[in-house]
């Protein structure tokens, strides 16, 4: 399985009109829902982390499912660079960032976080990095108290570059994110996106690779069908495998759930598949008002055949209209927003572009996924016996997730997305 990586970033600059602040979360790993396991998972702000991720992310899928077609990103990619943001915001923009983000306050987000960081980057046999970057105006400084929480809490790198030089920085950005996703996202942030009134740049970056726990023999691999609606079908590639997996049928979603365990059990790929092939729409009405680290409660692990397509998903997520819909309008706003934490100096802080790059690809050795988010500112199972052998042939539309399940059962929301049209299939 390839990895998966996701990379955002925050760009702050000035409030005056030519500054621009671009905020960016690439959720790029996998579709629909990605859990990941976190130490210390009886820790209130753990708990804070994951549950606030956990609403953060429907909130987005929310939005972004209202567009036809395919839907891919790293919910936690851009949870991390926004609690990062969070940090040296006050006022109404605090308060904003708490009610999205679900946290009582920034000190509760930095504590939880230092935890996820932890676990995130040390999940043994699986390839798993999370990490973060300020850069920062050379003319500019941050405030130590910003500083300090954001390098001990969010392992935060801080580095000082000439934002006037666009070009330079930009290529130097982009260097960063795609050493920490393995090449997998590329251009981030775009020269055009960076000028001398550009005072910061928050960048998070998540790279995933893991292998199945039981791979797909590639002999098995067939040509088959693959059903857009209930009518028009494509080929596509369909890996084929047999053996005991998590399970259920999910009669209040009219869908079948199945989980596919990479080398690490703690980290897994969620598949939710509808009933119907045309169920796609009904199953996310369902799931608006479900909880997602809930989805595998109640499996059970006979014998499942399993038939799944090879698919690869990239996206790029213009994410101002998507974070204004959930409620962060405000840090947008020039005359509103308020990042008077940030840095030393009375500058006008407002957030000019949040942007997200994206990647995932499935194939019989396992995942890879990635995934870059940018900002800029401107100035599990209960024993059955004798069960039938279960199908679940992956055939039409369908969603799924990466996550990762700490000791405690608390689960964190890595990558998700929705697998519908023609052009993610290796055919």
């Amino acid at each position: 399985m390839k990895e998966r990586t996701s990379c955002q970033i925050a760009h702050i600059a000035d409030g005056q009109p030519s500054h621009r602040l671009l905020a960016s979360g690439t959720i790029c790993i996998l579709s629909f829902l990605a859990l990941l396991p976190v130490i210390m998972g009886g820790r209130e702000e753990l708990q804070a982390v994951i549950e606030g991720n956990g609403h953060f992310t429907k909130k987005l899928y929310n939005v972004l499912a209202q567009k036809e077609g395919n839907v891919f990103f790293s919910p936690i990619s851009a949870h991390a660079v926004l609690a990062m943001a969070y940090q040296g915001s006050k006022g109404t923009t605090h308060e904003a960032f708490g009610k999205v983000l679900g946290f009582s306050g920034h000190l509760q987000a930095a504590e939880g976080y230092s935890d996820v960081l932890s676990h995130l980057n040390n999940v043994p046999n699986v390839q798993l990095l999370m990490a973060n970057k300020i850069f920062v105006a050379e003319d500019a400084s941050l405030k130590p108290t910003f500083q300090e929480i954001t390098a001990k809490k969010f392992l935060s790198e801080v580095q000082p570059v000439n934002f006037g030089n666009n070009n330079a920085t930009a290529k130097l950005i982009n260097g960063w994110v795609e050493d920490k996703t393995q090449n997998k996202i590329k251009d981030l942030i775009s020269p055009d996106s960076l000028n001398s009134a550009t005072r910061l740049v928050l960048v998070n970056a998540i790279y995933f690779k893991g292998t199945w726990a039981s791979k797909f023999d590639k002999s098995l691999t067939v040509t088959d069908k693959f059903y857009l609606n209930d009518v028009d079908s494509i080929d596509v590639q369909m890996m084929n495998n047999k053996g005991k997996y998590f399970f259920k049928e999910d009669e209040a979603l009219d869908a079948k759930v199945l989980e596919l365990p990479y080398s690490n059990p703690e980290v897994s790929l969620i598949v939710i598949l509808p009933n119907k092939r045309n169920g796609i729409a009904q199953l996310e009405e369902k799931l608006a008002n479900t909880d997602l680290s809930k989805i595998t409660e109640n499996m059970y692990k006979p014998e499942v055949v399993v038939k799944l397509p090879k698919f690869k998903m990239e996206a790029t997520i213009q994410m101002n209209e998507v974070l204004e819909k959930v409620g962060l309008g405000v840090i947008f706003s020039q005359g509103e927003a308020n990042f008077s934490d940030m840095l030393t100096g009375s500058e006008p802080l407002y957030v000019s572009e949040v942007i997200q790059k994206a990647f995932i690809e499935v194939n019989e050795e396992g995942t890879e996924a990635a995934a870059a988010t940018v900002m800029r500112l401107r100035t599990k199972s209960r024993r059955i016996t004798k069960v039938p052998v279960q199908n679940f042939t992956v055939d039409h539309p369908c969603i799924f997730f990466l996550k990762c399940v700490e000791k405690n059962d608390f689960s964190n929301i890595l990558f998700l997305g929705r697998m519908a049209s023609v052009d993610v299939f290796n055919r």
